[in-house]
């Protein structure tokens, strides 16, 4: 199955990223904040942010991401062809406090 990677910046300055499958449609969906944002590890702080692409079947398709960090609905367009594959057996970064419990998040 193949996966790609999506990012955009919100107009809070905030990181958008999604994984998408190959009808690029949303898999999981995730907002980053730095420099403000870094954990004391160093970590920029990360966040579940709900997201769902619109008119996926076409080659320019939308995704649109509720920012969690100021709340906006934040649409941007994206060229099927001009996406990130992911190697296949990469898994989606979990956002911070989202993994589940008994299990690890790999580096």
């Amino acid at each position: 199955m193949s996966r790609f990677l999506i990012s955009t910046p919100c107009e809070c300055q905030a990181s958008l990223s999604a994984t998408l499958d190959e009808h690029r449609h949303v898999t999981a969906g995730w907002a980053t904040r730095s420099p403000r944002g870094r954990s004391a590890a160093g970590e920029a702080d990360k966040e579940l942010a709900p997201a769902h692409s619109i008119n996926a079947h076409l080659d320019r398709f939308d995704v649109a991401w509720l920012c969690p960090y100021c709340g906006r609905n934040t649409l941007r367009t994206f060229d099927a062809g001009a996406m990130r594959r992911l190697p296949a057996a990469s898994a989606p970064p979990p956002a911070a406090g989202l993994v589940p419990p008994g299990t690890t998040s790999s580096p």
